[in-house]
């Protein structure tokens, strides 16, 4: 199982137009979106009785899996 996160072939396609990753194209590229929505979801959930502290770490969480993205994207991000 372990191969199978580790193999060097891309989980997302590159956007058609702009600047970043489109749909995923493996099923690992559907699980980081499924753990990242779940991430985002879970902070906000936590944070609901801190209105000060929630948009930071809301955002903190959005940006966190960005290096992954990125890596996985095949053909790199840049502006198409």
């Amino acid at each position: 199982m372990l191969h199978l996160l580790l193999d060097d072939r891309p989980w997302f396609r590159p956007k058609r137009r702009g600047y970043g990753t489109g749909l995923p194209i493996a099923w690992q590229g559907w699980l980081v979106i499924a753990l990242h929505i779940a991430l985002i979801t879970g902070v906000a959930v936590l944070l609901r009785d801190r209105p000060m502290l929630m948009p930071i770490f809301v955002i903190l969480a959005g940006l966190a899996p960005m290096p992954i993205y990125r890596a996985r994207t095949e053909g790199g991000w840049r502006w198409r």
